[in-house]
């Protein structure tokens, strides 16, 4: 297997966090090194208590271009706000011309920056994965548009007239930093919508399902909920004629057959039994010619940080779960 080298731009937030435990676990990957700039000379488990004893290293205030250039793999990850990697990246790119970088570097963007930007691969690793293969800019996906593309996709040779979503998130998806919203009090007793048929999501699931030759009829409510991690995403819409529960579940087993991080369960799948893991769980459910599919996944893992890894492994040509073979904790 050939060794891999790491660089995490934006490593003290959760994204950053996951990753580091995440590549901690995978065998090709050989050196971690992680910015911060605010945290630098602190150890990587100052902001993330949980890698204390497993995850040596210390946030540096800039990238280290030179050192990652030695490496026969180089890998970059971007775990930084929204429109920081895209601010940057002229800068980025010069400096990686100077160190031979530029065709070398594998560089896999965390946030929305990208993700419809012709130039880079999507990164949902469950919709056609021979695109990943070599793939040098991938786009990472956001959390709700993971869940509602796994639902969404086995549908799109049927094109239902209409189809409602709804999709629960914890308070983790919006980042460390507390906000209104996201702060514990005023959120651990709560439930309430937001950004009611507008969310920024949408327009990667629109363009994916546009790609499958179906412009989508989609009507979307995100939802706030009062729990750290987990997406939990229903979908609801009218089935085919004659179709039953048996049918729509059988579909979805033979589209997500060679999924190994998709998995099919009886009845409705949970939060608690994906967190802190790569899996994607999906249930279904079919009466009076209506049809529902739900999805849990971890927004931290599957949304975010563990298809990353993901999306290295297929680039690289490694079996997608190398690193990544961990069950969630549960009860979480």
């Amino acid at each position: 297997m050939t060794p891999v080298d790491v660089l995490i731009l934006g490593a003290s937030g959760y994204g950053g966090g996951e990753l580091l435990r995440w590549l901690s676990l995978h065998p090709a990957v050989t050196t971690i090194r992680g910015t911060a700039r605010s945290h630098a000379g602190k150890p990587f488990h100052a902001q993330h208590p949980n890698l204390r004893g497993l995850v040596e290293g210390i946030f540096e205030a800039a990238p280290d271009w030179a050192a990652l250039a030695k490496s026969p793999h180089p890998v970059l990850f971007s775990a930084l706000p929204h429109g920081e990697l895209g601010k940057q990246w002229s800068d980025l790119e010069a400096a990686w011309k100077v160190h031979g970088l530029t065709d070398r570097l594998t560089v896999i963007d965390l946030s929305a920056d990208f993700r419809l930007d012709p130039a880079w691969t999507y990164g949902l690793v469950d919709w056609k994965p021979e695109r990943m293969k070599g793939a040098r800019r991938i786009a990472n996906p956001g959390c709700f548009a993971t869940a509602l593309q796994l639902a969404l996709l086995p549908l799109a040779g049927w094109k239902p007239a209409f189809v409602a979503v709804t999709a629960a998130t914890g308070s983790s998806g919006s980042g460390a930093a507390a906000s209104d919203t996201t702060h514990h009090p005023t959120r651990a007793n709560d439930f309430r919508a937001y950004k009611m048929l507008g969310h920024q999501h949408e327009a990667e699931v629109l363009r994916t399902l546009a790609a499958e030759g179906w412009e989508a009829p989609l009507s979307f409510i995100p939802q706030s909920a009062p729990m750290v991690r987990g997406i939990f995403a229903t979908l609801q819409f009218p089935l085919p004629a004659g179709m039953e529960a048996g049918d729509l579940r059988a579909h979805y087993e033979a589209f997500y057959r060679d999924r190994f991080f998709v998995r099919m369960v009886d009845g409705s799948p949970r939060v608690a039994a994906t967190t802190g893991s790569a899996f994607a769980d999906i249930g279904v459910a079919a009466r009076h010619g209506h049809g529902a599919v739900m999805v849990a996944l971890d927004n931290l893992g599957k949304g975010m940080a563990a298809q990353a890894v993901q999306n290295l492994n297929l680039a690289l040509g490694l079996p997608e779960w190398t690193g990544l073979k961990v069950a969630g904790g549960y009860p979480s």
